[in-house]
């Protein structure tokens, strides 16, 4: 889709919020009929702005009360370290977040995990196993007031 009107953002935000809307309530919230809504929203599907659906969970429920930001510095800036990295980071389990960045760190993760005594394990057995990483400054969340919002959308256009 190379256009969005205010019907497709009105799909988006309601999508984001409640992604198990049904459609008949969806339609009637953004003024469509249920079946000019699902081709909406099929295409939004379609074309890769609705990238999924899933149960988000409650982290301190879900038994991960830590949340860690992790800065990385790497040694050999390139495309295949950039890519070992990335793949390494993906690979462990408690990154629920990462990112190439600029800046005085290379790569910025962020790591879920039950406890403080947890964070170890973790640090010595994942991320300084990485080869390319030189070092790792630590983070750790005190309170975390949104871990995850609804995206904008209203510079779709």
């Amino acid at each position: 889709m190379d256009q969005f009107d205010a019907v497709d953002r009105a799909i988006l935000r309601r999508l984001q919020i409640d992604g198990r809307v049904p459609n008949n309530e969806l339609a009637e919230a953004v003024r469509l009929s249920p079946s000019a809504c699902l081709r909406r929203v099929r295409a939004l599907e379609s074309a890769g702005i609705i990238a999924g659906y899933r149960a988000e969970l409650d982290r301190a429920k879900a038994g991960l009360g830590l949340t860690v930001f992790l800065e990385l510095k790497v040694n050999g800036h390139s495309a295949e370290t950039a890519r070992e990295v990335e793949e390494a980071l993906l690979a462990i389990p408690a990154v629920v977040a990462c990112h190439l960045v600029t800046g005085s760190a290379d790569f910025f993760a962020e790591g879920v995990l039950p406890d403080l005594p947890s964070y170890e394990p973790l640090l010595l057995n994942h991320v300084l196993a990485i080869s390319a990483v030189v070092d790792v400054r630590s983070s750790f969340a005190i309170r975390t007031m949104r871990s995850r919002g609804p995206l904008p959308v209203d510079h779709l256009r």
